[in-house]
């Protein structure tokens, strides 16, 4: 195609985005358009499916059957959201296997969160009210996302995790009102969890390189640090209620502002995980990767069986 005949292309792309509607995925657009969503879709994927190696890990040791129960729904309603959204990103032209291989390569990333270690039973609730509520303020813009798969991908997920975050919350809020062991859990736990969370909305927009043009497209509707600050804010009236302090000594209402000023995350320490050096980078890819060479005799089944169901209706 000829860069005359794609101007009006692209001059058609740039009325929808500008009126705010759904770029769907017969539409044409552009190619770093169209890159920028499957690196972005497929990053929020591949974390939904890590996303279950913390918390699947205490299935079998949660205290009791109603507790077993309400975490193996969580983690099943992850892998649910993995599909939703991988099913969104092959819209773009992208294989799922192909998704799988970026991510077990290292060309694709998942949530830095996700390599923090789980190291007690109340991590479980501490991961349900952090770093679920940290993915809320983060998706629930994303329901109003340009590009139409996403967003309507984002409406299910955003109603199950603030289920989630309502889990977490009401299971640290049953600990809190234990024995002080279980208080001192809970509050080890926010103690670990809490700079982590904060850096789930990325580096600040200064240092974000893709943020400008996301927003410029509409795939995103808020910046890093504004999403951040609004985590924040819903988050200490929540503490407070709950009984945990929260681990940042220049946390503080501004007047002026209207908002908390609280202190800034170990961005280093946030490079060093997205750079693969976290304390569990090593572990999660390595089970993700024995989980995909395990099941690659499940495909080649399924292709089988397809590639037969066409042959007979030949």
């Amino acid at each position: 195609m000829t860069v005359v005949e794609e101007a009006p292309l692209e001059e058609a792309f740039e009325q929808t985005i500008a009126r705010n509607d759904r770029i769907e995925p017969r539409d044409w657009m552009p190619d770093d358009y169209r890159k920028t969503l499957i690196r972005q879709i497929a990053q929020h994927a591949h974390s939904e499916i890590i996303g279950m190696q913390p918390e699947g890990n205490w299935i079998t040791r949660a205290p009791s059957l109603r507790r077993k129960a309400v975490l193996l729904a969580k983690v099943q309603d992850e892998a649910g959201h993995g599909l939703y959204l991988y099913s969104a990103t092959e819209t773009l032209g992208v294989s799922r296997d192909d998704l799988t291989r970026r991510l077990l390569s290292g060309t694709q990333k998942y949530s830095s969160i996700f390599n923090y270690p789980t190291l007690s039973y109340a991590d479980v609730g501490t991961i349900g009210w952090l770093v679920d509520g940290a993915a809320i303020c983060n998706q629930v813009p994303l329901c109003r996302t340009s590009f139409g798969p996403y967003g309507r991908a984002m409406i299910r997920v955003c109603k199950e995790e603030s289920f989630h975050q309502r889990q977490g919350y009401e299971l640290l809020m049953t600990m809190m009102r234990g024995t002080d062991e279980q208080r001192a859990m809970v509050q080890e736990s926010v103690d670990r969890f809490w700079w982590p969370a904060l850096m789930m909305f990325g580096p600040p927009d200064g240092d974000s390189p893709n943020t400008e043009r996301s927003m410029t497209w509409g795939i995103k509707r808020h910046t890093n640090d504004e999403l951040r600050q609004k985590f924040v804010d819903m988050t200490v009236p929540q503490a407070k209620a709950l009984g945990v302090t929260l681990p940042d000594p220049e946390l503080r209402w501004n007047d002026e502002r209207q908002a908390h000023d609280f202190g800034s995350p170990d961005w280093e320490e946030f490079w060093q995980v997205v750079k693969g050096n976290g304390p569990c980078n090593a572990q999660r890819l390595a089970h993700r990767q024995r989980a995909y060479d395990e099941g690659a005799w499940v495909r080649e089944a399924a292709m089988a069986y397809a590639d037969r169901q066409v042959d007979e209706n030949v």
